[in-house]
């Protein structure tokens, strides 16, 4: 369900009330219906609906009032205030949709009771939950400046906001409710990936047969499938919980043979793709005040001394250069080289102009190029250029600046051997996403300091602008976010500041549980587990025996009329009315606060970076995601960027969660947004855009800048 606009919100409110009387009308007489017990439920929590909704709609009314002050221009409405009111309004609607089948169908033979009751008991605690997120964003409100989206100096703000994350009942948006705020074409993708989580989860840590034995248990079980309720808890459990290497591992079984091996079959096909190795030797470049001059470039030396630095070369065609011995020289030996003897129907392109440079995203802490081959295949065929990806060293083992380091060096190596790669580098972009989008940032500002070129632009997709937990609108939405929950978000960013670094020995052992090598030595079981596997998931669904309804779980709405204390012995009443109080968990979040003060340096949070440091850069162009736990990092950086009469543009497209450009292939609305950030990278080559972008951002293609269109 999409809401069609932020004005709706009366409308919204007024067809709750009218749905909710109509289904209380419904069960005004439970004594005629055939589930007494179930009908004085449901009518429980219709009353408790209304409730919210009463104390909502003067709330929301106050947000909308206000919240354009916050936007980045009158073109671009998107910011977290709006989000949190869009999130709400789409629980609303599902909750109508619900109530309103619940009045039409309660009387009918097909009806199913405990299953409609469970539907609606989720949606009331997500509506007590959201209720809560809003009482704490109208704090943040209050208490920071207007149109500032985060108080970098209130430290209590963000105390607070760790603190009601780690304590709040979460569970119920990662079950029945799970990925409701977002496209409805994407629902089924996040549900499996949520159910592969908790099912590699399970297992995780144990002695076992292969990863692709935990990673499919949920094929040969299906109880993650049928019961949403042990879904919810358990991801809930695992968000929390679960350390560093868990999700180092899961995030990349992207990278298994099976997976990536179905990415290649849906993305565009390339007549290049090399992995190449560069060893540790300094560059000389010239100096861009003076190219008669030149400095020199080190190699990467951070935590361990001089080391290669590892990338990955993509081009849709052959051009000059990609079939040299000296470029073959770098390439690692899993790589096949090319040779033109090997393809004499293939006809050698001359080098293009233009170059994309590319860094992964994945937390600093996880994945490779081969995790984004899939866009990176489609970026080189629609731009018709080479794309350079860099697979910089991970996070806890090489943390800030060894990644850094590596970004730069790939860089500079590229403008100095442009030639090998294809390309005469008249144009270069940068480009990346999430931990990427901030490597963009912070190689150029380093272009900057070093005196070498800077890149023509720079294109980045909802990109962490400022590493620490401090509370911002639109954070508040990692307390339901199940791609970008904040207890995941925390570890990733303690890792790369080295707070999160492990000893040798436990390198090791991480290495040895999550390495790639293990996930090939089970490609065989992983393939035999999914066709039986397939096989008994399928017919749990046809085994009449599974559509019998369960018993009902216990209940985790309470009586939000009696204030609870949290688990610091603080009383919820401090950020909410009286008589509310937000849900617990039974599994509290032990989340360490990011106070290192590597946070606050600017080539770690180019958000705090200094004027000075930040003047000379490209054109950037941001594309962020309205629901995006990360919407107010781009909007804060894109105004800080205009306010100094910088290049810069802002995207903001609708109903996707942070990471699409990875799920590019999934839907029209994800295939859509990866087209966006073509068109930017395509502005960058034709030197459009290169004034501030101060009003009026032009449209291109047809694709919307708006936020709210």
């Amino acid at each position: 369900m999409r809401v069609a606009s932020d004005m709706d919100y009366r409308l919204v409110f007024s067809s709750l009330n009218e749905a909710c009387d109509d289904t209380l009308a419904s069960l005004s007489h439970p004594e005629d219906l055939p589930y007494g017990e179930v009908a004085e439920r449901l009518a429980t929590y219709v009353r408790q609906i209304q409730a919210h909704g009463s104390a909502l709609e003067p709330l929301v009314a106050s947000f909308t009032n206000v919240y354009h002050h916050y936007d980045f221009d009158e073109q671009t409405p998107g910011n977290g205030y709006r989000t949190l009111v869009k999130v709400l309004l789409s629980c609303l609607l599902h909750i109508i949709h619900k109530a309103r089948y619940i009045s039409s169908n309660i009387r009918g033979a097909f009806f199913r009771a405990d299953h409609n009751a469970a539907e609606l008991e989720a949606y009331l605690s997500a509506l007590c939950q959201l209720r809560a997120l809003l009482h704490l964003a109208q704090r943040l409100l209050n208490d920071t400046p207007c149109g500032e989206l985060c108080s970098l100096q209130d430290v209590e703000l963000s105390r607070r906001f760790v603190q009601e994350y780690s304590s709040m009942h979460k569970a119920c948006f990662y079950g029945r409710c799970l990925g409701f705020q977002f496209s409805p074409a994407l629902r089924p993708f996040l549900q499996t990936v949520v159910i592969s989580m908790v099912s590699y989860g399970e297992t995780y840590g144990k002695q076992q047969s292969g990863i692709g034995q935990a990673a499919l248990s949920l094929l040969t079980s299906g109880k993650y499938v049928m019961d949403p309720e042990m879904r919810g808890a358990e991801f809930e459990r695992i968000t929390q919980n679960l350390d560093l290497q868990f999700w180092k591992s899961f995030w990349n079984l992207t990278e298994s043979g099976l997976i990536a091996g179905f990415s290649r079959i849906a993305s565009s096909p390339v007549q290049v793709n090399l992995t190449l190795s560069l060893p540790p030797v300094t560059l000389q470049l010239p100096l861009a005040s003076d190219p008669g001059l030149s400095t020199n470039v080190s190699p990467p030396i951070a935590h361990w001394g001089p080391g290669p630095v590892l990338m990955r070369l993509i081009s849709f065609e052959i051009r000059e250069g990609q079939d040299s011995e000296e470029l073959l020289s770098f390439c690692r030996t899993e790589t096949r080289p090319i040779s033109m003897s090997q393809l004499p129907w293939v006809q050698k392109q001359p080098l293009s102009p233009w170059l994309v440079v590319h860094f992964h995203g994945g937390g600093f802490v996880a994945q490779t190029s081969k995790s984004h081959e899939n866009y990176l295949r489609n970026w080189s065929k629609e731009l018709g250029v080479p794309v350079l990806s860099i697979d910089y060293s991970l996070s806890p083992e090489a943390p800030f600046p060894r990644a850094l380091e590596e970004c730069f060096y790939g860089y500079c190596w590229a403008l100095k051997n442009c030639h090998l790669l294809g390309s005469t580098a008249e144009r270069v972009c940068l480009a990346g996403d999430s931990a990427g989008g901030n490597l963009c940032i912070t190689v150029s500002m380093k272009a900057i300091s070093c005196g070498v070129r800077v890149p023509d632009g720079i294109m980045a997709a909802y990109p962490a602008t400022l590493l620490t937990t401090h509370a911002s609108p639109s954070r508040l939405l990692t307390s339901i976010d199940p791609l970008l929950p904040l207890g995941v978000l925390a570890k990733c960013l303690n890792a790369y500041t080295g707070e999160g670094r492990m000893g040798s020995e436990a390198v090791q052992r991480a290495a040895h549980r999550g390495s790639l090598s293990a996930l090939g030595r089970d490609t065989a079981l992983l393939l035999s587990d999914l066709t039986q596997g397939a096989s008994n998931w399928i017919q749990s669904f046809l085994d009449p025996r599974r559509n019998m309804e369960r018993p009902r779980p216990q209940s985790l709405v309470k009586n939000f009329s009696a204030p609870s204390l949290n688990h610091s012995g603080l009383s919820d009443t401090q950020d909410y009315p009286e008589g509310f109080a937000p849900l617990r968990s039974q599994c509290l979040a032990v989340i360490n606060p990011t106070s290192c003060p590597i946070l606050k340096n600017p080539f770690v949070s180019p958000l705090l970076a200094s004027e000075q440091l930040l003047r000379g850069l490209p054109p950037v162009h941001i594309v962020a995601s309205a629901l995006d736990a990360l919407l107010d990092d781009s909007v804060m950086f894109a105004k800080k960027l205009r306010a100094m009469e910088q290049p810069v543009t802002l995207t903001v497209v609708e109903d996707l969660p942070h990471g699409f450009l990875s799920l590019s292939q999934l839907t029209k609305e994800t295939d859509v947004a990866m087209r966006v950030c073509v068109n930017r990278i395509r502005e960058v080559f034709q030197g459009l855009n290169n004034e501030p972008t101060l009003e009026n951002p032009p449209q291109q293609d047809g694709t919307q800048q708006n936020a709210g269109q």
